[in-house]
């Protein structure tokens, strides 16, 4: 990673007001910059109903010539779904419209996500034209397609979540995709594949890339597989990269750590800063 360089900081920006409570996003952005950058969203992490937006994780990316944005959103025991995700684009939205006083490019923008902030970036990515998930609040008339994605270890299809033993029941009443959705997923297969990101998959789907922990018990591997099979066979540029030794949440530190940071810089980068690249023609006409 590069050295580290002088980071500004708006904290609290409030993207979206929804029955009087403010929904809420930091943006970090280099110091000194002066012309538009590719901007990276961040959404945390947490099972739907624990997590927030403070240090994240891509942060790292500002001194590599990114802009971030770090977004909270309704958790599952504040409102069920599609909350969340009509939280997720109210903010890209929010950042769209106001691309120019953060210097953010609006024509690149990327998604970054962890388990479940990984499942809520997925489906940012494969569900761009879906106007149920849209929803209205915030920001309206303006895109919140997303050029790229990179999906750590995320559920993507709810209803195959047992198909393989892990740590978790998640057809229990109360495991965290039950929670999500309102209901024992199981006990409703509609509302369950509504929130799965596979659901949506097509070819206009933008790059992704997905990383998992093989030895992850959580959100067992076979749910970054059936994404990765589903978007190479729409025809998606999709990168697939498992993690020897590591869990849920990779819980590495050092080196070590920094390079998985480093397989997402290089994604980022292919897709939004080298013109030679074929996964950079998202980012030449992005949204309408």
């Amino acid at each position: 990673m590069a050295t580290e360089e002088p980071v500004k900081i708006d904290r609290d920006l409030i993207y979206a007001t929804v029955d009087g409570r403010d929904l809420r996003l930091d943006i970090y952005r280099p110091a000194n910059a002066t012309g538009p950058l590719p901007l990276i969203v961040w959404i945390h992490g947490g099972a739907w109903r624990k997590g927030s937006k403070q240090n994240p994780k891509a942060k790292s990316l500002v001194s590599e010539g990114y802009v971030v944005a770090s977004v909270e959103y309704r958790l599952s025991q504040e409102a069920v779904f599609p909350a969340q995700i009509h939280d997720c684009k109210a903010a890209i939205r929010w950042l769209r419209k106001h691309a120019t006083d953060y210097v953010i490019d609006p024509n690149r923008i990327g998604a970054w996500g962890p388990s479940a902030g990984g499942h809520l970036v997925a489906l940012l990515g494969t569900s761009s034209d879906v106007a149920d998930l849209e929803g209205t609040i915030g920001v309206t008339g303006v895109s919140s397609r997303v050029q790229a994605v990179c999906d750590w270890y995320g559920p993507t299809d709810f209803l195959r979540m047992n198909d393989v033993a892990g740590s978790i029941d998640h057809d229990a009443a109360d495991s965290p995709e039950s929670q999500l959705i309102g209901v024992p997923i199981q006990n409703n297969a509609k509302k369950a594949a509504r929130a799965n990101p596979i659901t949506y998959v097509s070819e206009s789907n933008p790059p992704f890339l997905i990383m998992h922990g093989l030895k992850d018990l959580t959100v067992l591997r076979n749910q970054s597989e059936f994404l990765h099979a589903a978007l190479q066979l729409a025809g998606v540029h999709s990168g697939f990269i498992t993690v020897d030794d590591r869990g849920h949440g990779f819980r590495v530190v050092g080196d070590q750590k920094e390079n998985y940071e480093r397989h997402v810089l290089a994604f980022f980068d292919r897709v939004f800063k080298d013109r030679r690249s074929p996964w950079a023609e998202h980012a030449s006409n992005p949204h309408p």
